[in-house]
C-alpha cells in the first residue's frame, strides 16, 4: 500500500508541474504589476525607489527578467545622501546577470548637476558599471558637456572613458599654471 502511495504522489506532482506550465500561454509573463512604486531600504534607510506604471515578470522563463514596457523611473540614495535619478520610457533587467538595459529617452540627473541623456543605457548593478554604444551627451556641474558616441564609466563617474566625443570643456588657469 506504501508503494502504491509513493508512485501516485511523485506522478501526481510531476502532472501538477505539467499543468501548471500548460496553464501559462506561450510567452506570458508569470505576474503583471500595475503602478509600481517599490522601495528598497537597508538598515532604515531608503536606497532605492522603483516607480513604473507597467512591470511584467517573465520569471518563469529560463533565462528571467522583468520588463517596464512604459518606463521608468529610479531614485538612489547614496551613503553621502546624494540623490542620482533615472528616467526611461523602455527597461528591462536580467535576473541572471543583474544587468539592466534603459532605452528611449533615458536621462540621468545627479544631485551635483550632472547631466546624462542617451537613447540606450547598460547598467551593470553587479560591477557598478554603466555604458553605451549609440550617442550620448553629457553636461557637467561647470557647464561643460561632452557629445559622443560609446563610453564605460563607473555608475559614480569617477572613471570615464569615451570612444569618440566632442565638447566643451572649463578649465580654470590657475590650477594648469600652479598660481596662487
Amino acid at each position: 500500500m506504501a508503494i502504491v502511495f509513493v508512485v501516485t504522489f511523485f506522478a501526481c506532482e510531476g502532472n501538477y508541474k505539467n499543468i501548471q506550465k500548460l496553464n501559462l500561454k506561450d510567452e506570458a509573463p508569470v505576474a503583471i504589476g500595475k503602478n509600481i512604486n517599490l522601495k528598497y531600504t537597508d538598515s532604515g534607510k531608503l536606497i532605492t525607489n522603483l516607480i513604473a506604471p507597467r512591470l511584467l515578470d517573465y520569471s518563469n522563463f529560463n533565462f528571467p527578467y522583468q520588463e517596464f514596457p512604459e518606463g521608468i523611473i529610479l531614485h538612489f540614495w547614496n551613503e553621502k545622501k546624494e540623490k542620482t535619478t533615472i528616467t526611461a520610457d523602455y527597461a528591462i533587467r536580467y535576473d541572471a546577470t543583474n544587468m539592466v538595459d534603459l532605452r528611449k529617452n533615458v536621462v540621468l540627473v545627479r544631485s551635483d548637476s550632472l547631466i546624462l541623456k542617451a537613447e540606450q543605457l547598460y547598467w551593470d548593478q553587479k560591477n557598478q558599471w554603466v555604458f553605451t554604444d549609440l550617442p550620448y551627451q553629457i553636461i557637467f556641474n561647470d557647464g561643460s558637456y561632452n557629445d559622443g558616441e560609446r563610453f564605460d564609466s563607473s555608475e559614480d563617474f569617477t572613471t570615464f572613458l569615451s570612444r569618440k566625443n566632442q565638447g566643451v570643456q572649463i578649465i580654470d588657469k590657475k590650477e594648469t599654471t600652479n598660481e596662487k
